[in-house]
């Protein structure tokens, strides 16, 4: 394969250099020079061939800072890839997040570089299961989450996402819905439940990285620590958030580092953001609670290289499903 031929050249030091001297924290000298030529050859590569890469906050720095042109959370992501004028969409992070940059870009070839970067959350709900609550909870709507596969969507009447869940569920219940159903995250769901008048039921699916964390983790720290500001996602369960400073997104909880720079922070979610946060935003201390995403690490330059290079795998989804998810979506946009 082409890549295995890639070397640290004169050239290749001289273009990377600048990158480098923003994440020598994150990476040894002698291990930067094995990536920088993956990440040169993917940045000559992607414009020749008019590709954008979507790289998810999750992403580990080489691959979020070194060749992602869009880089933050699933929808936002997916968002901007279909304003631009791309005709590959490269997409680093799982596979629920390149169908759903189908559903918006049918047009765009999408890639994702292994095709076995899944996701729990994503796995542990099906259409079938959707059809079923529908069948058992007649006329109620369904709040879906992002982090779903294409034809969860399809089967929901609305999305949400981390930072847009409370306010999809309340503009539900001014339209008079007094009850939703939640899918598929249960700490997501119940999170929302303690802020809103509107009844939420949930379906019991979790993600395999923030259901991890625990509130003694905070506790700990907390006691090492003097001035931790903790952030925490909406994917952990609630007694987690109870312990939290702030609760938000991937995206409020970057925005929140970036304007407050606290003395230290600690960010419970995948460990990724909070090396891709320290690069940015050297002056603030990071604490590490390290829980990873083992399908976020397939994600890898030489397999991103290659998805170049091949133009696979590509993500396809039926033109007639991906209409009916789009839906979905944008009802979400709309109420939000």
């Amino acid at each position: 394969m082409q890549s295995q031929s890639l070397s640290y050249t004169d050239e290749v030091a001289k273009a990377t250099a600048p990158l480098f001297e923003k994440l020598s924290n994150q990476y040894e000298r002698d291990h930067w020079e094995t990536l920088a030529p993956y990440i040169y050859e993917i940045n000559r590569l992607k414009k020749e061939k008019n590709a954008v890469i979507l790289a998810h906050n999750y992403m580990t720095p080489d691959v979020f800072f070194g060749v992602g042109d869009v880089v933050g959370d699933s929808l936002m992501l997916a968002q901007k890839a279909a304003e631009s004028d791309a005709d590959i969409i490269v997409q680093c992070g799982v596979h629920f997040m390149a169908e759903t940059s189908k559903i918006l870009c049918p047009e765009k070839k999408v890639l994702i570089p292994d095709m076995k970067a899944g996701c729990s959350l994503s796995e542990s709900i099906t259409a079938e299961d959707v059809r079923q609550l529908k069948k058992k909870h007649p006329g109620i709507p369904i709040v879906t989450y992002v982090n779903t596969s294409a034809d969860v969507k399809a089967e929901s009447d609305v999305c949400c996402t981390s930072s847009n869940a409370l306010k999809i569920v309340n503009a539900l219940g001014k339209q008079g819905h007094d009850t939703v159903i939640m899918t598929p995250d249960m700490y997501l769901a119940k999170n929302v439940a303690a802020e809103t008048n509107v009844k939420v039921i949930f379906w019991e699916g979790a993600c395999m990285v923030h259901e991890r964390f625990t509130p003694q983790d905070i506790i700990d720290a907390r006691k090492t620590y003097d001035d931790l500001i903790v952030l925490a996602h909406p994917e952990c369960p609630p007694e987690v958030m109870a312990e939290a400073d702030y609760a938000g997104s991937t995206a409020q909880m970057d925005t929140f580092i970036k304007e407050k720079q606290p003395k230290r922070a600690m960010l419970m979610t995948e460990c990724s953001m909070s090396d891709n946060i320290a690069a940015s935003n050297p002056g603030v201390e990071m604490i590490g609670t390290c829980q990873m995403c083992p399908h976020m690490k397939r994600i890898t330059l030489p397999k991103i290289l290659e998805a170049l290079q091949t133009e696979q795998p590509e993500v396809i989804i039926d033109p007639a499903l991906g209409k009916r998810a789009k839906v979905a979506v944008d009802r979400m946009l709309e109420l939000s």
